[in-house]
């Protein structure tokens, strides 16, 4: 998952940066507000801290144009503003959380992952002519549906939700099955082949691309 930060202040960056880079998630950040909301217009930033007081632009004025474009993508308010009025006006911008400075990065950390799994088990994803309901649990092609094992829905969901990144097949294994030890990641091709027989894909098909020696990607 994409996280941008937003923020001018250079020690808060690289304190972000190393936390969350050793969290498991890809980071890239902006030191002013217009250059923030030029990064944020990238379909690949899947949520975004931002800081309240920026030059050029305000935290308060960017979140307003995110939200004018991308309606969906997680902003997390960070800021030490912290009346009351204050609180509302960000909410108002269309944030979906505010944490005051100084903040714990646990406490961060957590409402990050709180705002990844809410954002994913309330979307719709697609490829092409595939329909995923992640909160159904099904899986759709031209408007039929298609029978998945969980397995194979959690993969597929997995790489649509990261459509345009090559996921590796380490990455796929600690992500989707949740090991995070040497482990025969063979396993992962077995229940692609699967999955193309039931969305009649062939190993060919530009929507998903096996990546030879890598892993998989997905594409419209």
């Amino acid at each position: 998952m994409h996280i941008l930060i937003i923020e001018d202040e250079k020690g808060i960056i690289d304190f972000l940066k190393q936390g969350l880079e050793e969290e498991g998630y890809s980071i890239s950040y902006a030191i002013n507000g217009k250059e923030g909301l030029e990064k944020a217009m990238q379909h690949s930033v899947d949520l975004v801290l931002l800081d309240w007081m920026l030059p050029g632009m305000s935290g308060v004025e960017v979140c307003k144009a995110i939200r004018k474009v991308r309606q969906t993508v997680p902003i997390i308010f960070l800021t030490a503003k912290d009346t009351v009025q204050e609180t509302i006006e960000g909410l108002k911008s269309g944030a979906n959380d505010y944490i005051k400075k100084p903040f714990s990065f646990e406490e961060l950390l957590e409402r990050i992952k709180v705002h990844f799994r809410s954002s994913q088990s309330n979307e719709k994803l697609t490829l092409g002519n595939i329909t995923v309901d992640k909160n159904k649990f099904q899986v759709f092609v031209d408007k039929k549906e298609v029978s998945l094992t969980q397995r194979e829905f959690e993969l597929l969901a997995y790489l649509i939700g990261n459509k345009g990144k090559v996921c590796t097949r380490n990455k796929i294994i600690e992500d989707v099955w949740d090991i995070h030890f040497d482990y025969d990641t063979g396993v992962i091709d077995v229940f692609m082949n699967a999955i193309r027989k039931k969305l009649n894909l062939s190993k060919d098909e530009e929507l998903i691309k096996t990546i030879r020696g890598v892993g998989y990607i997905a594409n419209d």
